[in-house]
């Protein structure tokens, strides 16, 4: 399906504060930071949060209907081979190099993995299994030039080209040996930021020997420390639903990818020392503009960094209602859809202009029934 001649943006706006925590380590294992606005600012990555999102991902939606990021392609459709077929495990291996072989994937250090990670759908390695499962006793007779003379007849490459799963349609994939095989990503995400200036703690901690005898021994079995720092960050994606429609060739599919991305980047947070902090919250505000012309990340609200009395995301609330509106005010670009949740006083100012910039407060999944219907209309009106 050829991408629509409209380009259709949802713009995904969260704040979300987080307690004491570790969530994305850097090389020292320290929480990342970033210097923005002058001063150090908390950062998680936007691999971070997009694994995370993936992983969310998981918990909502059958197995099958999801993708798999590996190096250990060939041993995965070795397995699907041998449970289709009565083949035992050493004719499934050759089997399955057989059918990758075609695809020219640069050879990993460890025999059987690939130089770098392939991102398939499940479904997608099933249909490649499928190709050989009526024929497999037969192909596995035939010596290797044979073999493989067999194998380039069948359509192993078409296979990982269609029927995308949502996460591949979502985030992309690149295969730099392969052109034909990359996917362009329909989302993009930013690192997220916090919005006020941080200062890097340290947990110095204890462990005590359960096993060590009263008055055998003084002082604990073990101390170290842990980097920490505790913020209200601003978090934002993109995703283009033009995209999605050519990734997926369905449209009420390319929707439904949309929802479940909301659901999944809101709910979801990378688990780094997630037993030390139990750091999981919920966002104090979810915004989202559905656009015609092009993304727009608001972090420059937090360019000044936020140094609120009464509440950092409160005041971070208010900045990007501010900052929203001098965009629209001076670009002229007003958005097609905008749409807002959030957890604060609903009597008090910030309630009030986020109401005026935004819209009123919706429940979450409130929220996400007015952008499927925005946007399934949206289609439909391209389609005329």
């Amino acid at each position: 399906m050829a991408l629509p001649a409209s380009r259709t943006y949802v713009d995904v706006h969260i704040l979300q504060t987080v307690p004491p925590a570790n969530l994305n380590r850097d090389d020292q294992g320290n929480p990342k930071e970033a210097y923005f606005g002058g001063v150090r600012r908390s950062r998680v990555s936007s691999q971070a949060w997009k694994r995370a999102t993936r992983t969310h991902f998981t918990e909502r939606l059958p197995a099958q209907d999801l993708a798999t990021r590996t190096r250990r392609i060939g041993g995965a459709l070795a397995k699907r081979i041998t449970a289709m077929t009565d083949l035992d495990a050493e004719a499934a291996s050759r089997l399955a190099g057989a059918l990758l072989a075609p695809l020219k994937i640069s050879a990993g250090k460890k025999e059987g993995d690939t130089a770098y990670l392939f991102f398939y759908g499940r479904r997608q390695l099933d249909a490649v299994a499928a190709l050989v499962r009526d024929r497999a006793t037969e192909l596995v007779a035939l010596d290797e030039e044979e073999l493989t003379a067999e194998i380039k007849q069948l359509s192993v490459q078409k296979e990982f080209s269609t029927g995308h799963p949502m996460d591949v349609a979502l985030f992309g994939r690149m295969v730099a040996d392969i052109p034909a095989l990359n996917v362009d990503a329909a989302t993009q995400v930013a690192h997220a930021l916090s919005t006020h200036a941080v200062e890097l703690e340290f947990d110095y901690f204890t462990a005590v020997d359960d096993e060590q005898e009263k008055g055998e021994e003084t002082g604990a079995g073990m101390i170290g420390t842990i980097g920490f720092n505790s913020a209200t960050l601003y978090r934002y994606a993109s995703v283009g639903l033009h995209q999605l429609v050519d990734n997926l060739t369905d449209q009420e599919a390319a929707v439904t990818a949309v929802e479940e991305f909301m659901t999944s980047f809101a709910r979801s947070i990378p688990s780094g020392y997630g037993n030390s902090f139990a750091h999981r919250t919920l966002p104090s505000l979810v915004a989202v503009t559905v656009r015609s012309d092009q993304p727009v990340n608001l972090v420059s609200a937090f360019e000044e960094p936020v140094t609120g009395s009464t509440g950092i995301a409160a005041a971070s609330a208010s900045r990007l209602a501010h900052e929203h509106a001098r965009a629209v005010s001076c670009w002229g670009d007003t958005p097609d859809f905008t749409a807002v949740c959030h957890t604060f006083d609903t009597t008090g100012d910030t309630a009030e202009l986020l109401e005026h910039t935004f819209g009123e407060a919706l429940s979450f999944p409130r929220l996400l029934g007015d952008l499927r219907a925005h946007l399934t209309d949206t289609l439909k009106q391209a389609a005329r």
